[in-house]
């Protein structure tokens, strides 16, 4: 274990055993709310998206409260693996099928916006320890050109910034196997997002917003000019309430939580693996080799490998999956050779039943920002920009987003549903994959045979054959540096 692993047994409980938590810059704990309070704004949530919105519209000199019942980012926004992509959970194509091509296009522009937030705010405010590195690799694990293609072809006419690779430049910096063709978003990041989320704070608390950890929001009032915020101790009066939460606001807004599917993903960091990360991943950037939970990665701490996967619609315990996760990691790079998991950690997520987050306006001056899927790091940013336009300027960007609609995500029955389809498709991406790398061994099987066959038919060399000539060449000995690699 690194030198630099200490023991941050105050905040166990709140961030985890993670290795975001063992590597979290020095962050205050707030104290909770314990008298009455009257701003401009309140906000119910201390994740990424109610630091957005406090921290945007704060400058605009509106005053901002922000109540978050444990500690700030304690949850998904301080759990996930960091990518920071452009789009949303929904595919490009259903946007198209949804909402039509111009709409979609014009949403995409937008999540991309939710990138350039986080770029910008990491650079602009100097956040220390969050380690912004860019690229996205969208990897197949089956050979299907020709789908990505057509992906590639949407998204260009997007606008989006991709370029096609082929399977060889591919395995040139992900040396598996098991990888085909892939989709490469150069202006990708991936970043430490708790601290991003608690660099975030930090800005918004320079700026002038009040934030008050362990403070529970019991109830709101939404009716009337002047809104209202009970909590244990204290009630806070404002123009303008945003529930910035997900599953959590069950007890205060029970119809917005049940429009969400619990999602659990898994997490793990391995032991440093030193020179060795370099036979295997050669890519700083992020890499996901499925639509679904399995699997999503990339290098930290230089010589680590933070790697997740797995899904469940109950919360479990990572350790029951931080074995799983190190077999994936095997069998996509047994080059590794022996590698342990040194840090395993989950994070749930809302997920609604479209894929697109819920962003906008539940009644005059009650703002929801929620939802967000599991690609949260740019869709949080987005939302805040837009719900705090939205209430200082009276922009309407917001209203794109009237077209998903809150639904009700099934109940137990939903939760069923999602796991099921998650396993299923699983057994399917894993059949294809099969499949995939069952025709490609057929194929170089059968590349031998055909220059068999062809030397046969040639003629006979000439004894006296004058190699200077050019005519002829010799054939390169089998102790060649420069033969390829045997299949």
């Amino acid at each position: 274990m690194s030198a630099w692993i200490v023991d941050h047994s105050e905040d166990d409980a709140a961030y985890g055993r993670s290795w975001y938590a063992a590597t979290k810059v020095s962050a205050p704990v707030r104290p909770p709310l314990t008298s009455d309070l009257d701003v401009d704004v309140c906000i119910v949530g201390g994740g990424l998206a109610g630091l957005t919105v406090a921290r945007e519209v704060v400058r605009s000199g509106w005053s901002v409260a922000l109540l978050e019942a444990g500690r700030i980012a304690a949850q998904a926004s301080g759990r996930n693996t960091g990518f920071v992509l452009p789009g949303f959970a929904a595919s490009a194509e259903d946007l198209v099928k949804r909402v039509g091509f111009t709409q979609a296009a014009d949403l995409w522009a937008l999540a991309q916006s939710g990138v350039e937030y986080v770029r910008d705010t990491i650079r602009d405010d100097a956040l220390p320890g969050v380690s912004p590195q860019n690229g996205w690799l969208q990897v197949s694990k089956t050979d299907n050109a020709e789908g990505l293609a057509r992906l590639v072809g949407l998204l260009g006419e997007f606008g989006a910034e991709i370029e096609a690779w082929e399977t060889e430049r591919v395995r040139a910096v992900l040396r598996s196997e098991r990888y085909f063709h892939a989709i490469h978003y150069p202006g990708a990041l991936n970043i430490h997002p708790l601290n991003y989320a608690l660099g975030l704070a930090a800005a918004a608390e320079r700026a002038g917003v009040r934030i008050y950890e362990n403070t529970t929001a019991l109830a709101v009032d939404a009716a009337g000019v002047r809104k209202r915020v009970d909590t244990a101790h204290a009630r806070l009066r404002a123009n303008h309430i945003v529930l910035c939460g997900s599953l959590g606001m069950a007890g205060l807004m029970p119809g917005i939580a049940a429009t969400l599917i619990p999602l659990t993903t898994y997490v793990i960091t391995t032991a440093p693996l030193g020179a060795r990360i370099g036979d295997a991943v050669a890519y700083g950037g992020s890499v996901s080799d499925s639509e679904l939970a399995d699997n999503h990665y990339r290098r930290v701490d230089g010589d680590r490998l933070l790697w997740s996967g797995r899904l469940t619609t109950r919360e479990r315990d990572p350790r029951q999956y931080a074995d799983a996760l190190v077999a994936d990691i095997k069998r996509t790079y047994p080059q590794l050779g022996d590698v342990t998991s040194e840090y395993a950690w989950s994070g749930t997520l809302g997920h609604t039943v479209h894929g697109m987050p819920q962003i906008g306006q539940l009644s005059p001056g009650l703002w929801l920002a929620s939802g967000f899927s599991g690609h949260g790091l740019n869709t949080t940013a987005l939302a805040g920009l837009l719900i705090s336009r939205g209430m200082v300027d009276g922009d309407p960007t917001w209203k794109r987003f009237s077209a998903f609609e809150l639904v009700w995500a099934g109940g137990i029955l939903g939760r069923a549903t999602a796991q099921a389809y998650y396993r299923t498709m699983r057994l399917q991406e894993a059949w294809a994959e099969r499949r995939a790398r069952a025709a490609e061994t057929a194929r170089r099987q059968a590349r031998p045979a055909a220059d068999n066959a062809q030397d046969s038919a040639a003629p006979p060399m000439l004894a006296n054959a004058d190699f200077q000539s050019g005519d002829l060449e010799p054939a390169p000995s089998s102790a060649s540096a420069e033969d390829p690699p045997s299949a």
